[in-house]
């Protein structure tokens, strides 16, 4: 079920259900570039977890109006308004690649909403201390985030084109990213299934314009706008060894960082790997949710 959803300053934000109407809220935040048809458990899966799911375009992405200037702090004001709408009062939330951030932010910001957080795949902030933030990151992530950081201007002039294409034909973004793909996260991408969804994901994503895009690079390169130690409910990391988009050091970081954050590393799996952890990272999140009453459930 899809809803428009009004921010408190204005911005429209286009919001997606899925699964169980009075089941257990997850958020889910979609990766970068993505929008809220991103990968996600099918209907009948979230039944059986009497779940219900909420995702939604980041500002600038799909149907959403664009933010400028946005940090990742401004994450959790979106979400909150998100669940005020709703008539949500508790959630948990994940976040994948560049929506780990997110997740993270309404951890820390969200204390008495937020029950529990699970952040796959995520990078760290930009000054994070004691941390070489672009040890084993692939050479087109650290291009891009390299002219973030030092030409704004110049980052927009290059994806703007770039996502014009992609918007033509989503195709264009996996073969670009295949260059950089380990044999793990090729295995990955060869289902039919999910290779369909990122298609439509990315179409969807950059449907208007490259502003959600842009905006989501220049944020995860400058300070989050809080401090992942201040995070008290439960937190699952989520991470492949041989990710090159968004290296597994940056998980070790936040693990560090967070108090109790719980790590999990797979030696064998990469980046796109996150997509198979979901289901499972999903009831871990469920478990400090309020079980709606029985009478309540809709059926599948």
């Amino acid at each position: 079920m899809r809803n428009q959803v009004r921010a408190t300053d204005g911005r429209a934000l286009t919001v997606e259900r899925w699964g169980d109407p009075d089941g257990k809220p997850v958020f889910l935040l979609h990766g970068m570039p993505g929008s809220r048809l991103g990968p996600a458990p099918r209907g009948m899966v979230l039944y059986q977890r009497r779940m219900q799911l909420i995702a939604y375009d980041r500002p600038g992405y799909g149907g959403s109006d664009r933010h400028p200037g946005r940090t990742v702090a401004d994450v959790a004001r979106d979400v909150a308004d998100i669940a005020d709408s709703l008539g949500i009062d508790t959630f948990a939330v994940a976040g994948r690649s560049g929506g780990a951030p997110g997740a993270l932010a309404c951890a820390a910001l969200l204390p008495d909403r937020v029950t529990r957080t699970a952040a796959l795949v995520p990078l760290a902030p930009r000054d994070a201390e004691d941390l070489d933030w672009f040890a084993g990151m692939g050479p087109s992530n650290v291009q891009e985030y390299t002219t973030a950081s030092a030409d704004p201007e110049e980052l927009a002039a290059r994806l703007i084109p770039r996502a014009a294409g992609i918007r033509k034909d989503p195709r264009q973004l996996l073969e670009e990213l295949r260059r950089e793909l380990t044999a793990s996260d090729r295995m990955v991408v060869a289902d039919v299934g999910l290779r369909e969804m990122l298609l439509r994901n990315y179409r969807e994503g950059l449907r208007h314009s490259a502003y959600g895009w842009i905006d989501d690079m220049l944020a995860n390169s400058r300070p989050w706008g809080f401090d992942p130690a201040d995070i008290r409910c439960p937190v699952l990391i989520w991470h492949g060894e041989l990710d090159v988009f968004s290296p597994v050091g940056h998980s070790r970081w936040l693990a560090r960082r967070i108090p109790g954050a719980t790590a999990t590393i797979d030696p064998a799996a990469a980046h796109f790997a996150a997509f198979r952890a979901l289901p499972d990272v999903l009831t871990w999140l469920l478990r400090d949710l309020p079980t709606p009453p029985l009478s309540e459930q809709q059926p599948a």
